[in-house]
């Protein structure tokens, strides 16, 4: 097909550098599966004892430092002999990391107190594995955890050791509450221990850092950024949206003869006034400055994109159809997330006999319209990157940047008059197939399918509102006759 000059891009909306930082491909060689045969029937089953015996351990030891303790003791912080079962416990996080195969684990930098930096933010976040950070801290800090979590035998104590903050996810105040809760325990002047957080909110594979949620952020205090790297050969540690599960990966890693991680604390970063004021550059800055000590970009994948990746699998699309950087799009263009499901489902409609990606064709299809000029410019107007397809980042793109501020009243206007040659208030199957020939060289059999499907009343005529309705469900018509009407006024003016 013969494609238009390229419009010029904004650069906020090109494409990220990292495209699916949600997949992990484990590939074997023949030596790791000789390996993991090996040690499945050697160390590995011993390992998984000697984690069993340990977990029982610190269980005890949580049980018994959170043994009768009053209503008031709850709401503050460990002390006395509660809080000196810390030392032992630590030892034995330590020894559990071990007996993991994580045998050395590199330490860089200083770790600093509550007093120096209130809130741990770490990252990337990739594996379960992470929480082996909380043994090597100055002590063990505060996590963050579902409430359902404190009821789970053996880690709900362990958890409840660490005096958690709990999110009630069926409290729609839950997320005030957090925040609040987070802000109080940071401005206690280091008496509640540091409080760790992952503000990514969901793991991916360590190819870059996505969006940072902004909750641990709106204290204002200062904050020490943590670095986790796992340099191994063979990465039996991430955990993703898509690839090995979590049972897998805790035993390939289990199988393992050394598995290596380094974890680097940065220096603690104080935020400027103007930071305090917005957390959301708050977090910018602080992951900009963990992207650089990682040598990673970062993107603006998150949570929500994983959602998406979940929605489009259950259309039948491939998982990466959702991947489209939700939080720029919702920055760049307002997109909320109920929208951009709604959209989904819409994309689903025209793409749902492809690959994922929609074709000139399925977009001719879509609209019931002939290839045209006037389609042909259109469509490449969302193909941002030249394909020859669009995928769903484009389509929603290309929705708010192409059709949608063309789908204004006026233009509905201006549409329907063409239409209606003779000014009746209504629309009749030869008026709409005359200029759909003309503008697009439709058949007549396709423009009176068209007519049907817009005539809802099914009275033989469309009115303004039905065309109304049916223009602003499908605003890639707006486009079209916008350039269907500037081409011939373009023309005409040059006739003259």
């Amino acid at each position: 097909m013969k494609r238009p000059v390229t419009v010029p891009r904004q650069e906020s909306l090109m494409y990220p550098i990292v495209k699916n930082p949600f997949v992990h491909n484990l590939q074997f060689s023949t030596l790791d599966i000789v390996r993991i045969v090996f040690m499945s029937v050697t160390i590995a089953p011993v390992r998984l004892v000697s984690l069993a015996v340990l977990f029982m351990l610190a269980w005890l030891l949580a049980a018994i430092s959170l043994a009768n303790r009053t209503p008031e003791e709850k709401k503050k912080p460990l002390e006395g002999w509660r809080k000196s079962m810390m030392t032992p416990l630590i030892m034995l996080g330590r020894a559990v990391v071990f007996c993991t195969s994580f045998h050395s684990v590199k330490v860089k930098g200083q770790p600093a107190t509550a007093e120096e930096a209130p809130l741990l933010i770490v990252g990337p976040h990739s594996s379960f594995f992470d929480g082996l950070v909380l043994f090597f801290c100055s002590t063990i800090p505060t996590v963050l955890s579902r409430k359902e979590n404190s009821s789970i035998f053996v880690i709900g104590s362990l958890i409840e050791y660490t005096q958690p903050v709990l999110v009630k996810r069926e409290d729609p105040n839950s997320r005030t509450n957090t925040v609040k809760e987070i802000h109080r325990r940071a401005h206690s002047e280091g008496k509640w221990p540091q409080i760790i957080i992952f503000p990514e909110g969901t793991c991916t594979n360590r190819s870059c850092l996505i969006n940072f949620k902004p909750g641990a952020f709106y204290p204002g205090t200062a904050v020490q950024p943590v670095c986790i790297r796992y340099p191994n050969h063979f990465d039996t540690i991430t955990w993703t949206w898509e690839g090995p599960g979590a049972f897998a990966l805790l035993w390939y890693t289990l199988c393992q003869f050394h598995t290596k991680c380094e974890i680097e604390f940065l220096p603690v970063y104080t935020p400027s006034e103007e930071e305090k004021k917005d957390a959301s550059l708050f977090a910018a800055n602080v992951r900009a400055k963990m992207a650089e000590a990682l040598g990673v970009p970062v993107t603006d994948h998150s949570y929500d994109d994983c959602r998406l990746m979940q929605k489009a699998a259950k259309l039948k699309l491939p998982k990466t159809v959702g991947l489209v950087e939700f939080m720029k799009l919702n920055k760049k263009l307002g997109l909320k997330f109920d929208a951009a499901k709604e959209l989904l489902d819409k994309y689903f409609d025209i793409a749902k006999n492809s690959d994922g990606n929609i074709t000139y064709e399925e977009f001719a299809k879509y609209l019931r319209l002939p290839k045209s000029d006037a389609l042909e410019e259109v469509f490449s107007l969302y193909d941002r990157d030249g394909s020859g397809t669009i995928d769903f980042r484009e389509y929603v793109i290309g929705l708010s940047l192409v059709s949608s501020p063309e789908n204004t009243e006026d233009t509905i206007k201006f549409a329907f008059q063409l239409f209606d040659e003779d000014n009746k208030g209504y629309i009749t199957k030869p008026e709409l197939r005359n200029i759909l020939h003309n503008a697009f060289n439709m058949d007549g059999l396709d423009s009176e399918a068209l007519f049907d499907e817009v005539d809802v009343k099914e009275d033989g005529k469309i009115c303004f509102e039905e065309f109304s309705q049916y223009a602003m469900k499908k605003p890639e018509y707006a486009k079209l006759f916008k350039t269907y009407h500037d081409a011939k006024t373009n023309g005409h003016q040059k006739q003259e």
